[in-house]
């Protein structure tokens, strides 16, 4: 079942979902002070990343209540032998709204300002400009980012999902895949220069909403320019609560939105039966038009546990190879294409 949002307020009265379903644009109203669950469990993020043929970036901004995180990533696959990530972030206690996050991806504008991190994100509807000033980034040299992100496709995957036996609980959530990216980075003395030259996209996770303790969820994009000149790119994942209503699963054709049913994501187990993270995946579909091999480059893995709070993260970057069929029946051969796919474990 494929369940599409209509128009109107995310929550009811009572703080429940008034609909539950996809959709290709913000079509409902997000209000904080609409939420009627437990302040401090509401969470809410802009995390931004940019691709390039051999290289990519990440800045994150978020508000989840009892602490913010902020942090950027740098990844280098220039060298196929070696390549190589640094993350940092700055963790402020007790943030409980104070960021400011926009009630919309559409317009509106975050930051964030210390003596260590200078994060911001302009947003006028049609350029987001991002910006980053990391003092000491991997302990010695500083990073600097400066993106300009523009063409916003016309449609992005738009999910209002609930939580089974919490029905205050929810995630409303957006994926804009394959904005033109352009703008410099600047770290151990090298300037990384985005631009159409290398396939240099943008995309956004923009998360709002009220989040159960324990959630194992799975996810994976890529955006990139195909030898004909089109424009594609995916977004598929699962266990972002209960998607019972529709799935999140989509590809993207020029900017215009093609809805999947589910999609799987097979990682390949070690003899003891752990996830192999590093070893070649595979991802199938119930429908038949998602089908791709995975071979991984490098995983941006971390394991992080603060009392009771904790994270378990593997993001492994790599090449999908494989088809995608448009909902006209037109498969897509793709072959070598950058993108991602994680799993993460939150205890938050």
């Amino acid at each position: 079942m494929q369940h599409k949002l209509t128009p109107g307020p995310l929550l009811d009265e009572q703080g429940k979902l008034c609909e539950c379903g996809y959709a290709t644009s913000l079509v409902k109203q997000y209000d904080r002070n609409a939420i009627k669950a437990p302040k401090f469990r509401i969470k809410e993020w802009d995390y931004y990343l940019i691709t390039a043929n051999d290289f990519a970036f990440a800045m994150t901004i978020d508000d989840n209540s009892y602490m913010g995180q902020e942090s950027a990533s740098v990844l280098d696959f220039t060298d196929k032998d070696n390549p190589w990530e640094h993350t940092s972030g700055i963790i402020k206690f007790f943030t409980n709204g104070k960021i400011g996050m926009p009630s919309t991806s559409e317009i509106g504008d975050v930051a964030y300002d210390s003596k260590k991190v200078k994060l911001k994100v302009t947003n006028d509807g049609k350029t987001r400009h991002l910006t980053c000033h990391y003092k000491n980034f991997d302990g010695k040299n500083d990073l600097d980012m400066d993106i300009v992100l523009t063409d916003f496709p016309e449609d992005s995957m738009v999910a209002a999902v609930p939580w089974k036996n919490h029905p205050r609980h929810f995630y409303y959530n957006q994926k804009i895949i394959g904005m033109k990216a352009t703008g410099t980075v600047a770290f151990r003395g090298k300037t990384y220069t985005l631009d159409e030259s290398n396939n240099a996209f943008g995309l956004l996770d923009w998360g709002r909403g009220v989040w159960t303790y324990d959630n194992t969820w799975y996810w994976g994009a890529g955006q990139t320019r195909l030898p004909d000149g089109h424009t594609f790119g995916f977004n598929i994942g699962y266990g972002f609560g209960d998607t019972s209503a529709a799935s999140e699963n989509m590809l993207f054709y020029d900017g215009k939105a093609h809805k999947l049913e589910e999609v799987s994501f097979n990682i390949p187990k070690t003899a003891d039966g752990k996830d192999d993270f590093m070893a070649p995946w595979t991802f199938t579909s119930s429908d038949g038009r998602f089908e791709m091999d995975f071979i991984p480059i490098l995983d941006r893995a971390a394991n992080i546990t603060v009392g009771p709070l904790g994270s378990d993260q593997h993001q492994v970057f790599g090449h999908f190879s494989g088809t995608a069929i448009l909902d006209d029946g037109t498969k897509l051969e793709i072959k070598d294409m950058l993108g991602f796919a994680e799993k993460v474990r939150n205890k938050w």
